[in-house]
């Protein structure tokens, strides 16, 4: 096992790495920036470093005072968490470059998935289902309108990730209209202009399937996870198992899974996110995230892993924990983020109130504590709360209960959103899609 491991990251998912690194006695090195330097994360590591000011830039992307951190205090390897350098194949080789292991895929790996372009081609070429869409860079408008997908059509910045980047067109007047400002924003934002066409569904699901390859070169699937509560594209709350997914779907969706890892030859965690017609049961590939998940943990909770140790348990060389696994219960997490519950817009500042819930089947990966600052300059994210039932019944009113004993003041929090979400009848019955949210706000 990895003796010493610094992780690259901030919040919730560095204090959540640091839970398991020290069950298992692995020495732990934070590295934060100057503005985090209170944040509970940075208290409970073995060591800490500050790598920059506030502007991840200069700090938790900066990956060469990253680098110099490890160095500088012994680091045998490198967890990058989620978001900032967790998807930067030129990162990735350059760890391993200097001798350090990577507790994530490959760059090869990162790489070939972090182009959507490509990455559709690769998974068609696996026979795994894709929507119709662009096979190669669309280069103007022109080219978009002759490319004949289709309406309404997604157009993507082919190196976009997190829901952004992304504009829905519902005719020509449309795409004229949005085709340059996903350009010009997927410029700016991920210094790649590239745009891709794709399909656009307006009813469906949004679900994702855990992978992990092992240390021998086998890809294993656990499970799939219902991501659709989304509001500008992006995520808010999970459930696994999807209420939408039979047990016929899900060997399908399981095992389009495992082609899609074994394609790119994938080693550690990721997660292969499709779109989901429920009335048709078809399934598209829609990205490869390469890296860790946000909402790992209901995975966890289902499936009875500690999907952090098997990361380190793969990147050591070693098997994994589990043999045959058994899918149990249901579990459900909700994003805490300081944010307007009405409008999602951000509203950070110090926490003078900070109580969890706590009881049987609720957990709660928190970032902050009373008397911490939200910053403004990272994402929103405070803390996940998730829930585990017996049955979806159970998951709910646990939920529903850990709500309400969740106590923030201060910034901003979305808690009264999902008040509103576990009695929405929609999310209540199952029966929902990707505009849950929208019609939520009547929209």
């Amino acid at each position: 096992m990895i003796e010493s491991l610094l992780i690259a990251n901030r919040g919730e998912i560095a204090r959540r790495i640091l839970r398991t690194a020290r069950r298992l006695g692995v020495r732990t090195v934070a590295v934060h920036s100057d503005v985090d330097a209170d944040l509970p994360f940075v208290r409970e590591a073995d060591e800490a470093v500050c790598v920059g000011p506030a502007d991840p830039a200069l700090s938790y992307r900066n990956a060469e005072a990253i680098l110099a951190a490890a160095k500088s205090t012994g680091a045998q390897a490198i967890h990058p968490g989620y978001g900032f350098l967790s998807e930067n194949a030129d990162f990735a080789r350059t760890v391993a470059g200097q001798g350090l292991i990577w507790v994530g895929p490959g760059a090869d790996a990162i790489a070939a998935m972090g182009d959507k372009i490509r990455a559709r081609n690769l998974m068609e070429a696996a026979g795994v289902p894709v929507a119709p869409g662009t096979r190669e860079p669309v280069a103007d408008v022109e080219a978009a309108l002759a490319a004949g997908i289709g309406y309404p059509v997604m157009i993507k910045a082919a190196a976009g990730g997190g829901g952004m980047g992304m504009a829905v067109a519902a005719d020509e007047t449309a795409l004229r209209a949005e085709f340059d400002k996903v350009r010009a924003f997927a410029e700016r934002m991920f210094g790649d202009g590239s745009v891709l066409l794709e399909r656009y569904f307006p009813r469906v699901r949004h679900v994702e399937v855990q992978i992990l390859g092992l240390a021998d070169g086998r890809v294993v699937a656990l499970g799939e996870r219902e991501c659709s509560v989304q509001r500008r594209n992006q995520k808010v709350a999970e459930e696994a198992p999807s209420p939408a997914v039979t047990p016929e779907l899900r060997e399908r969706l399981l095992a389009a899974a495992v082609r899609a890892g074994e394609a790119v030859g994938y080693r550690n965690a990721g997660t292969v996110e499709c779109l989901l017609d429920p009335a048709t049961g078809e399934f598209f590939f829609l990205e490869m995230n390469t890296r860790l998940q946000v909402e790992h943990p209901v995975t966890e909770l289902v499936w009875g892993v500690d999907l952090v140790e098997e990361q380190l348990r793969v990147a050591s060389g070693l098997p994994p924990t589990f043999g045959t696994l058994r899918l149990t219960g249901h579990a459900i997490e909700l994003r805490v983020n300081a944010e307007d519950p009405k409008r999602f817009l951000p509203g950070p500042g110090t926490v003078t109130t900070w109580v969890e819930p706590a009881g049987h089947g609720v957990r709660v990966d928190s970032g902050y504590a009373a008397g911490t600052t939200v910053p403004r300059f990272y994402d929103s994210l405070m803390a996940k709360l998730i829930v585990f039932g017996e049955d979806r019944e159970q998951a709910l009113a646990r939920a529903r209960d850990a709500v309400a004993g969740f106590e923030i003041a201060g910034p901003k929090s979305n808690l009264p959103f999902f008040a509103e979400l576990l009695e929405n009848d929609e999310f209540r019955s199952g029966d929902y899609d990707t505009g849950i949210v929208g019609r939520m706000r009547g929209r």
